[in-house]
């Protein structure tokens, strides 16, 4: 009789790059790999601990001089419309959405790179050509959808990888036509996204990372029901003011501390 070993996640850190949020900062992240049976069960445990995808690998900041940058989820159950919200989706109703298996298309990349140009020329993906775009969207062991928002006339209008956890949706990467920008296509996407939770009794829609101070990020912390996971544990967002010693050095902790203390199905995570 033969036992296969559970496979043991190896925790790396990447090296130190200016930080896209907070003027004269540095990040790192600590990432581990998805690989395996297990990959959809390790994504949806250290999701619920403050990691996010890109292709197949999990990531979380783990910057050595602040621990600013919070991972934000949507709690559905205490979620509702604001007035400006309600605005955006009467103007969005027209929409419609359809869920496709993660798969590249020409369409998709020509609107993709369009929002780049226009939302983020200056950023660490301006220069993605087809091929890594169709990496970013196919590359998944995990269960991910590609959800298309088209207008009347069945043109693109806005996009959004997905990935299906057990206890939520989670906005992967989306991008939208920047000439719509009265639409706020990037909010009603998250409004769907809630809408579709409910529709399939999930509790959350997981939102990436959201960093006080930070103006790109500022729309995150506009939803109710939005929580933050610090210090271990999800707790409702709070002012700006509220983290500001989050940004101080001695708010860190090891590395090797980080990783003793994340929680993994059935093995004890080493650190390299």
């Amino acid at each position: 009789m033969r036992h296969t070993a559970p496979i043991v996640p190896q925790f790396y850190v990447t090296t130190a790059q200016p930080c896209p949020y907070l003027s004269g900062r540095m990040e790192r992240k600590l990432f581990t790999s998805l690989q395996g049976n297990s990959s959809q069960e390790l994504s949806n445990v250290l999701s619920k601990q403050g990691f996010r995808r890109s292709q197949n690998i999990v990531y979380r900041p783990a910057c050595a001089s602040c621990t600013a940058c919070f991972s934000a989820r949507i709690k559905v159950s205490n979620f509702h419309l604001s007035k400006s919200q309600k605005r955006i989706s009467n103007k969005n109703n027209s929409l419609n959405r359809n869920e496709k298996s993660p798969w590249a298309t020409e369409e998709q990349f020509e609107l993709f790179r369009k929002y780049l140009d226009n939302r983020h020329a200056d950023g660490g993906m301006a220069d993605m050509d087809i091929f890594e775009f169709a990496a970013m969207i196919e590359e998944s062991s995990v269960r991910s959808r590609v959800l298309e928002y088209t207008n009347t006339k069945n043109e693109l209008d806005a996009v959004c990888l997905t990935d299906f956890l057990d206890d939520g949706l989670s906005l992967v990467y989306s991008f939208f036509n920047t000439e719509k920008a009265q639409f706020s296509l990037g909010t009603y996407m998250i409004l769907d996204h809630v809408k579709l939770a409910k529709e399939y009794n999930l509790p959350y829609v997981y939102l990436g990372y959201w960093v006080p101070g930070s103006d790109k990020m500022a729309y995150k912390a506009q939803f109710y029901g939005v929580e933050v996971f610090r210090d271990g544990i999800w707790e409702p967002v709070k002012s700006d003011d509220d983290y500001q010693s989050d940004v101080h050095p001695l708010a860190v902790v090891t590395i090797a501390e980080q990783v003793a203390q994340i929680n993994l199905p059935g093995a004890t995570p080493i650190v390299k």
